[in-house]
């Protein structure tokens, strides 16, 4: 074995910082400081957006007429509500603290999807916080039961009104 070849990593160290076998997901070249940078900056940009847009729709009542908010392509297309249909008005009602009618905005998104969407959120940024980048991506059975859930739950909305 020529020594200027890198072998397999010691027993004695363990897996090395780039293996993807550690625990927490493999750390990134500049090692985890460089992540925890990396993963703060990014939590931070996406508070701040989400801040701004937050801001925005607690002034504009989504259930009003007129109110200058994104229109679904999906529904102006097809006039078919789409499994995320309602979601601004769902924020909006969870914001003024009205759940009851976020549940008749959205229930699934309402009840899979906020739950889903924190647990994922707070598993990145604890992750990211000790120095882990943990990657983002569903299995092929993860896309399937969302691509699942989420046709079944458009058929049935639009079936039931």
């Amino acid at each position: 074995m020529n020594p200027d070849e890198p072998g397999p990593p010691d027993e004695a160290t363990g897996p090395g910082p780039t293996d993807p076998t550690s625990p927490g997901g493999p750390v990134l070249p500049g090692g985890p400081a460089a992540v925890r940078r990396r993963t703060l900056r990014r939590a931070s940009l996406a508070l701040g957006v989400a801040a701004l847009g937050a801001g925005y729709l607690w002034h504009t009542d989504p259930h009003q007429p007129g109110q200058l908010l994104l229109p679904c392509p999906f529904r102006l297309l097809t006039g078919l509500l789409c499994p995320f249909c309602g979601g601004t008005r769902l924020a909006y009602d969870l914001m003024h603290g009205d759940v009851v009618t976020a549940f008749h905005d959205n229930a699934a998104l309402l009840v899979l999807g906020v739950p889903a969407l924190a647990y994922v959120l707070v598993r990145w940024l604890v992750a990211g916080v000790r120095g882990r980048h943990l990657p983002l991506k569903l299995t092929a059975r993860g896309n399937a039961v969302v691509l699942g859930t989420a046709a079944v739950w458009m058929v049935a909305r639009n079936l039931i009104g």
